[in-house]
């Protein structure tokens, strides 16, 4: 029987990027999650619809339906100041704070002399996906 919203699924998946494992849960516990409530990335989500229990499949999920397309003007400026003692690094995640009060992940991009250049977009984005994933249980 095909995966219907409200349906807890487990899963073992493997992520490729360009044809390198970027993450996996081979060997570890499986992926556990509602399907239909957002839980996974809508453009994998829509790919395993179809799937039964116990099917295996490679699933590549375009940037455009996992992370969004890598967005340039996403960077910011902030002076050197507001980030205190911490010493920093290119490629350096940071938790922040938004405008919201949610939190939110940045990068370090640049360091400049008086101020640090942060990117906004998700580590993943404009990045297509390649899945090869085992449903192991549908409920």
């Amino acid at each position: 029987m095909a995966i219907e919203n409200d349906q807890v699924v487990t899963m073992m998946y493997e992520l490729k990027i360009e044809g390198e494992v970027v993450d996996s849960n081979i060997d570890k516990e499986p992926l556990e999650f509602t399907f239909g409530t957002g839980q996974i990335i809508a453009g994998l989500e829509a790919r395993i619809n179809e799937l039964n229990e116990g099917d295996t499949a490679e699933i590549n999920v375009p940037a455009n339906e996992a992370y969004g397309e890598y967005n340039p003007e996403a960077k910011q400026t902030v002076p050197k100041e507001n980030f205190g003692d911490i010493e920093l690094s290119v490629g350096m995640p940071l938790q922040g704070q938004g405008e919201d009060g949610q939190p939110i992940q940045v990068m370090v991009a640049e360091i400049l002399e008086d101020s640090v250049v942060v990117d906004f977009n998700h580590p993943l984005a404009g990045r297509d996906l390649d899945f090869t994933i085992t449903i192991k249980s549908i409920k």
